[in-house]
């Protein structure tokens, strides 16, 4: 609970993942991917209820072991590749009768997350800031990236304005990680999602950005943690 009003946390994991099969209940460094951000919430002195919305009898039996709360297997046409984040948060917020005050969206493929990463966003909530979304500075300026056309020609790929600028000289630019959204339930609803006019950013370090897609992304994560 934050300015007395309740938080519900939602880790969503979904049995279905064709790049990383099974990536949300796979070993990393000890214990399976969704553990650690089942124990980093459970850290975390904001959070009232904190369930995993998932449509998998395994990876609800291992939650629970890691002591998140399991209240419903997702109904099917939530579980597909086609369901959206935004859907699977609507039916866990109905599902407990709108009683929450807040939502707080914590996807299991940004383990290294932290506690006080939780925290920090849940803090920056007041009467002027409705919903926050995590972001980190982008790994390189995508000013130095552009399209290509079919003869592959790089005649005008740099932008004449920063040809001969430094990298260092460029304006910093920052993306969506993954790793922490929550809202105003009211809010999220009015916006369909996180983002609006009373959104604000936290910004998270690249190392705690990490997000978990592919197996070259699992095993830098594990190389990380080690």
């Amino acid at each position: 609970m934050i300015n007395n009003k309740k938080i519900l946390a939602v880790i969503t994991a979904r049995a279905g993942s064709k790049r990383l099969p099974n990536k949300n209940i796979l070993n990393l460094a000890g214990k399976p991917l969704i553990a650690w951000t089942i124990d980093t919430a459970k850290k975390t002195k904001y959070i009232d209820k904190l369930i995993v919305s998932t449509d998998s009898k395994d990876i609800a039996e291992i939650s629970k072991i890691y002591g998140a709360e399991i209240p419903f297997l997702r109904p099917k046409e939530l579980a597909n590749d086609k369901a959206d984040s935004i859907s699977v948060l609507k039916h866990s917020i109905e599902f407990f009768n709108k009683e929450y005050d807040y939502i707080l969206l914590l996807q299991p493929t940004s383990p290294l997350r932290t506690t006080i990463d939780i925290n920090k966003a849940i803090e920056m909530l007041n009467k002027e800031t409705k919903a926050v979304v995590s972001v980190c500075e982008t790994e390189h300026s995508p000013l130095w990236s552009n399209t290509l056309p079919k003869d592959l020609s790089m005649a005008n790929f740099i932008r004449p304005e920063i040809k001969n600028k430094r990298t260092q000289d460029l304006p910093k630019y920052y993306r969506l990680n993954g790793a922490i959204y929550i809202s105003e339930i009211d809010y999220f609803y009015q916006n369909n999602g996180f983002i609006g006019n009373k959104t604000r950013a936290y910004i998270m370090s690249q190392q705690n950005s990490v997000d978990i897609d592919t197996e070259l992304d699992f095993m830098f994560c594990e190389v990380l943690i080690n």
